[in-house]
């Protein structure tokens, strides 16, 4: 259920809530979403994550991991989320890969400090390089969520 997720995140957050005080009115609210992954230290184990190689939008930056809360079957991952700034905030949403097509979809539905009010829905693929990717959309829907600042870059 969601309060196990919020409480799993806090727990992966680890430091606390980082409040983001008026800085979010300047943040973009929606737009595309583009996103890099690595995932060297990721073996199918809970609470192993991927690290975040790039992205076109702010408040998700290089460094960043996603933490996966279900190992993956036979056929496939179908998991609860967690994207941390490591610095108390963090995405919670889910995934469902098909590893026959290696292609899925990542959804995020809310989210704590930088991340509060984010929503986003993406497609996942893999690239010949072993690069993964998150292409689609993504929204705030709280007025003081969206990281620190408007830039695309």
């Amino acid at each position: 259920d969601m309060k196990r997720i919020v409480a799993l995140v806090s727990t992966v957050a680890a430091v606390g809530i980082v409040a983001t005080s008026g800085s979010a009115t300047t943040a973009k609210r929606s737009g595309a979403l583009h996103v890099t992954k690595e995932c060297s230290e990721y073996f199918g184990g809970i609470g192993e994550f991927c690290t975040i190689t790039s992205s076109n939008i702010a408040v998700i930056k290089p460094g960043m991991r996603v933490f996966y809360f279900a190992s993956p079957g036979p056929a496939g991952l179908d998991s609860d989320i967690a994207l941390s700034s490591g610095q108390g905030g963090a995405a919670v949403g889910h995934v469902v890969l098909d590893f026959a097509t290696n292609q899925g979809r990542v959804t995020f539905s809310a989210g704590t400090g930088t991340f509060r009010g984010f929503h986003a829905d993406v497609a996942v693929s893999v690239d010949a390089s072993g690069v993964w990717h998150w292409d689609g959309t993504y929204s705030f829907t709280r007025p003081d969520g969206g990281g620190d600042d408007d830039s695309d870059d």
